[in-house]
């Protein structure tokens, strides 16, 4: 059976679409440098980081995450 793992490349896709950088979501967020860095990893972040993010995003948490297949054999 496959695990899952937490991917945040909706969240990177909706920085892009809003000309916006990490640093920029980092301002308007609250969130802490760590907190972007292990996002940034696909670590985990608590979920107060999370609504802290789609509160400045104005959007909701099916919009910056996905469930996707870990896969060793690949690198993800």
């Amino acid at each position: 059976m496959s695990e899952k793992v937490i991917s945040y490349k909706k969240l990177w896709k909706i920085l892009i679409d809003k000309n916006m950088n990490k640093r920029d979501l980092k301002r308007i967020s609250g969130v802490s440098t760590t907190s972007i860095a292990k996002l940034s990893k696909g670590e985990n972040i608590t979920t107060d980081v999370l609504l802290k993010i789609c509160k400045a995003l104005d959007c909701g948490i099916n919009d910056i995450m996905d469930m996707e297949e870990y896969n060793p054999s690949n690198g993800g």
